[in-house]
């Protein structure tokens, strides 16, 4: 007779005079996976920093004693021209402003090409459903390259400037967003496409009709959310050559010092800015998402 109770498997069946027994050897299992998990994670760990340290310039532990004198020395030369920090910032305003450009216009073209995309990437929307895994690895692969790397190849063909830039954070945000908006896409109520596809609508109403007034909050949130990375974005491929904050400020840390004010400058603002937009962001998406209660 087949025991229905534990399936047809052969093997040792848990004694039913002792009902904590089977729950205590799974407890027991979990925590044996879990030490072998912890001694395999602290192993790679170790094996890791050594091949770090071996590397590396300078030995690790040696250098903990040195950690704050370059802040240090940053900070007292801007404590003693603190009076100049004011003019400075605003001195640097102009390439503020280029780097929310570069962050806005990458945003806004990666956002509007990813919802295009993700509707054809959303199982159950997609017009060519064989194309959904072959879009599906596009985007991987344009989420998988740094925007530092597109920026360094976009020189070579460009020159420096914010044009590299600006596609650089724009083919990556295109990957981040497209997969983000697809996922919002998959959860939407088929009802009313449904429904206009009973009256005969084509694909393009359904989707306009049917889907974008369900899924516009989130990919509104979304695309604000991506903002905020691409203004950080942006200010660090100033390093390379792309215009912006990130390249004043890479200029005044080259000169050292006699420029540290300039360096302390550049950060206050550039938080400044970052916390501002954060939330104004925060703001926006909270009303998008959750309503007028929030």
């Amino acid at each position: 007779m087949v025991d229905i109770a534990f399936g047809p498997e052969p093997g040792k069946r848990p004694d039913p005079s002792r009902p904590g027994h089977a729950v205590m050897q799974a407890i027991r299992r979990k925590r044996l996976y879990g030490g072998l998990l912890l001694v395999i994670f602290v192993a790679v760990m170790a094996s890791g920093f050594q091949v770090a340290q071996d590397r590396n310039a300078g030995a690790f532990i040696e250098g903990l004693s040195r950690l704050d004198d370059f802040p240090r020395e940053v900070l007292s030369e801007a404590w003693a021209n603190r009076a100049n920090l004011p003019g400075l910032m605003w001195e640097h305003l102009p390439s503020l402003i280029e780097t929310i450009n570069i962050a806005a216009v990458s945003t806004l073209f990666g956002a509007l090409a990813a919802a295009f995309l993700a509707l054809f990437l959303t199982r159950g929307l997609a017009p060519a459903p064989r194309l959904i895994g072959v879009l599906r690895r596009i985007t991987d692969a344009l989420r998988a390259i740094p925007e530092i790397v597109i920026a360094l190849v976009l020189i070579f063909i460009f020159g420096s400037g914010p044009i590299p830039a600006v596609i650089a954070i724009t083919i990556h945000t295109i990957g981040v967003l497209g997969k983000l908006f697809s996922e919002v896409a998959e959860n939407a109520d088929l009802k009313p496409v449904d429904g206009l596809a009973s009256v005969g609508a084509t694909w393009g109403k359904r989707m306009w009709f049917g889907i974008l007034p369900q899924v516009a909050p989130n990919w509104f949130s979304y695309a604000l959310l991506r903002f905020e990375i691409n203004v950080r974005a942006s200010a660090i491929l100033g390093f390379v050559g792309s215009g912006g904050i990130g390249y004043d400020l890479k200029i005044a840390m080259q000169w050292g010092a006699g420029k540290y004010d300039q360096v302390v400058a550049i950060f206050i603002i550039l938080f400044l800015t970052i916390v501002l937009i954060d939330r104004l962001s925060d703001r926006v998406r909270q009303k998008l998402t959750h309503g007028d209660a929030q």
